[in-house]
């Protein structure tokens, strides 16, 4: 999962991205880099947050009348500079890329490239591997002649060999800007548009909240298996190449876009609100009745305030926030995910003391934050404690780009919820029912494969198996 950004105009984009970039930071925290196009390739990327790689150098750096940004959490691939974006290569011209997902078909993609086309990649980053076949691709054509339809055929022909997840956004020098999205669309881009003193503006994203900082308007989402092109005249063209059966990643909703985005229509913080209030009915038949319903801070506000509502029961604010702490999900040890949850939050003594409360939070997958939070808010005075989950039951390993592609690692995948329960120390753990989430989406086909095992793209047991190695490996 990360946070991709392009920007396509006249005057230098580079300010912008770096400023884009740190709207999307939620998506990813291990890496950030972004390349300019102005004649020829720039490129700055560093370990670690935006604010802490760019400068007040860095727009005179890293200066081009178009650029990618990029955001890394890293789910394939090891969390180090090699593998953080972008990307760029030379030929068969210049082809600059930065994407968000997973490649699940990496092994026999890279071993392609090394026997049909002679391409040894030195990173295991997998926008390398769907650079590297975009450009292999491309290079079959009449590269003097090349046309939009040649672009767009490029475009088909990844898509058939690139199995998984991605948005993707390329620069083609000289040529124009791309983005195109997975057969299923399961990653979110959304492309937006400005106009400047220097003329019209172009930008893609991974989420709308990315337009609002840097003023542009939102003008739709992409559709799975589509691409646009926008040429050096700033002429958009489109086509519907590769598409399959759509399957929206319904965990972005759940977790990791930002409230404030739109996404397919839907603001992420009315959907959780929803999801909150059809929580209630699990709540009413596990028999719990809260004095009250607290949040973990911060995204899961919104569920609680819908689950509280419905409930009839009051809302409170019974944890504080450490705001200087990152996103304990996305890191990438669970070491480090146990420091960050112990170093997070604080409850606030007087409200919670004696009380019975029910806290919700966005999911259980470790276990890592709802065991801290049990055990702390018992040791503050908690009367009683139940751990309310706005997503049901993780049980399978996500293979398209949220980090839980370790089935070991996954609580639900091994323990029925009364004993989750114990393991966490809480007086009930009540998750949400999948048949009632598949309800509130039945107008938008998602993906459920880490409640369902039902995988959009396919997959065998031994692509599971090669998934979680590859995952482990990268932690090791």
């Amino acid at each position: 999962m990360c946070g991709i950004l392009g920007i396509f105009g006249n005057g230098n984009v580079t300010p912008e991205l770096i400023l884009g970039l740190t709207a999307l930071q939620h998506r990813g925290q291990d890496s950030a880099g972004i390349v300019s196009f102005d004649g020829s390739f720039r490129m700055k990327k560093g370990l670690g947050y935006v604010d802490g790689i760019f400068d007040e150098r860095t727009p005179e750096e890293v200066q081009g009348y178009c650029g990618l940004g990029h955001v890394r959490y890293a789910t394939i691939g090891t969390p180090d500079i090699l593998n953080a974006q972008p990307f760029a290569v030379n030929y068969p011209f210049g082809l600059a890329m930065v994407h968000n997902g997973n490649v699940i078909n990496f092994a026999q993609l890279r071993k392609s490239l090394y026997e049909d086309h002679h391409r040894l990649l030195d990173t295991s980053n997998d926008v390398a591997l769907i650079l590297y076949t975009f450009a292999s691709q491309l290079e079959m054509k009449d590269l003097k002649n090349l046309t939009v339809d040649d672009i767009f055929d490029t475009v088909e022909a990844t898509q058939a060999r690139v199995r998984g997840a991605y948005s993707a956004i390329t620069i083609i020098a000289n040529r124009g800007f791309l983005a195109f999205t997975d057969p299923h669309g399961i990653r979110p881009i959304v492309m937006g548009r400005k106009y400047t003193d220097k003329g019209l503006v172009y930008a893609f994203a991974s989420e709308t909240t990315c337009f609002d900082y840097l003023g542009f308007e939102f003008v739709r989402d992409l559709g799975h298996g589509e691409a646009v092109f926008i040429d050096q005249n700033m002429q958009v063209h489109q086509r519907t190449c590769q598409r399959s059966t759509q399957a929206f990643c319904v965990f972005e909703y759940i977790y990791f876009s930002s409230e404030d985005s739109v996404i397919h229509g839907r603001l992420v913080a009315s959907e959780r609100l929803r999801m909150g209030r059809t929580l209630a009915r699990t709540v009413r038949e596990a028999g719990i009745q809260p004095d009250f319903v607290m949040d973990v801070p911060n995204s899961a506000y919104f569920f609680a305030s819908g689950l509280a509502e419905e409930l009839g029961v009051p809302y409170r604010r019974g944890l504080a926030k450490n705001h200087h702490i990152g996103r304990s999900f996305i890191s990438p040890t669970q070491q480090k995910r146990e420091i960050m949850v112990r170093q997070k939050v604080n409850p606030l003594r007087d409200v919670i003391r004696g009380r019975k409360v029910a806290v919700v939070d966005d999911s259980i997958v470790r276990g890592t934050t709802a065991k801290h939070l049990v055990r702390l808010l018992k040791s503050r005075g908690a009367k009683e404690v139940y751990f309310i989950s706005a997503s049901p039951p993780i049980k399978h390993p996500c293979i398209y780009g949220i980090d839980m592609s370790a089935k070991e690692e996954i609580l639900a995948a091994h323990y029925a919820p009364g004993e989750i329960a114990h393991y966490i120390g809480a007086d009930a753990v009540v998750y949400q029912s999948l048949e009632d989430l598949r309800d509130l989406y039945a107008d938008l086909p998602c993906c459920f494969a880490c409640f369902s095992g039902e995988y959009p793209t396919g997959v065998t047991r031994e692509l599971l198996n090669d998934i979680e190695q590859e995952k482990l490996c990268a932690k090791r």
